[in-house]
């Protein structure tokens, strides 16, 4: 994560770099700095500061050394069984150079280990915790087996608000002279989600263009369905007329190179600013729903829109 403006003379630690964390970076930084952390598990949604953290703890306790105390491991490239029983059992069972008496193995994205991996790890964690440290990083904990979950202390990451986004956003903006306007951090908020991973992505790739960031640069490059061009598409569905609805849909989403998830994901956002009853709003949400489900699971995207569209029409007429 991209880190506020201060000087190593004011906060020497490095903890501050993670944004939009408050409470847990708190807590780790306590078991950080009594030099004994357990075993910890990270979990939350991408781009939110998991391996960043994971980081600063290790460079925290181990300082200059950190790297050879150290094992970082992707375990969606590695997932089998046969990565915990040589790689991670190696490094596990040899002492730590320093003051910290043990290791830290770092294994990102953990829920993509194969259960049986899962399995051999948590014997793992268990016959080498007074050399060894682990801390897992993953998406969903649910993913993440019992046993390995009750030998960790849990902390679960947010998506990070506007005004973290806007930390970031100013913080890039002054180092590489940069021209935002307040309108265009609102679409980057949008378009990252709360992401900050992507927000850094889409100013890099923004930037690359023009060191001035206009709202419709920043659409170009996200290439999201505009608001403004489905609220279009939907009024004349409301309004019952579903041929200029249909081309309307068409031209949005060749023109605008848009994918069909993404036109359901603006429609979805909409649907709460139409001028229909809120049972109605609710039964559409549910229609979107399932139309979203068919594309993913393999069906046509502009036969399931127009299916949606007609979902609307009906809707309109007072028949949905």
């Amino acid at each position: 994560m991209v880190s506020e403006i201060w000087t190593e003379k004011y906060r020497p630690s490095k903890f501050f770099e993670v944004l939009g964390q408050d409470n847990i970076v708190k807590r780790v930084e306590a078991l950080t700095g009594s030099l004994n952390i357990p075993h910890l598990l990270f979990a939350g949604p991408a781009g939110t500061g998991k391996s960043t953290l994971a980081l600063i703890v290790v460079k925290e306790l181990f300082k200059e050394n950190w790297k050879d105390n150290y094992l970082e491991l992707n375990a969606s490239d590695e997932r089998g069984i046969n990565v915990v029983r040589e790689k991670v059992k190696n490094f596990a069972r040899t002492k730590a150079l320093g003051n910290v008496p043990f290791k830290v193995i770092f294994l990102d994205e953990a829920d993509a280990l194969t259960p049986e991996a899962q399995q051999a790890l948590r014997r793992t964690m268990e016959n080498y915790s007074a050399t060894c440290r682990f801390i897992l990083s993953c998406n969903y904990s649910s993913k993440i087996i019992d046993p390995i979950q009750s030998r960790c202390a849990m902390f679960r990451f947010k998506l990070l608000e506007k005004k973290d986004i806007e930390k970031v956003i100013g913080r890039i903006a002054e180092s590489e002279n940069l021209t935002i306007p307040p309108e265009s951090i609102e679409i980057i908020y949008e378009g990252s989600e709360g992401d900050c991973r992507r927000c850094i992505n889409l100013l890099q790739s923004t930037a690359s263009v023009s060191p001035s960031i206009t709202p419709d640069l920043i659409s170009t490059i996200i290439s999201n369905a505009k608001p403004k061009d489905i609220k279009i598409v939907l009024d004349y569905a409301i309004a019952g007329d579903f041929q200029r609805a249909r081309e309307k849909l068409l031209d949005v989403m060749l023109k605008e190179s848009i994918s069909g998830q993404d036109v359901i994901k603006a429609v979805q956002k909409e649907i709460w600013n139409l001028p229909v009853e809120p049972e109605i709003k609710v039964k559409l949400t549910e229609k979107t729903g399932e139309a979203e489900f068919r594309i993913v699971e393999g069906s046509d995207p502009f036969i399931q829109l127009q299916a949606l569209l007609a979902s609307f029409v009906l809707a309109g007429l007072g028949k949905g």
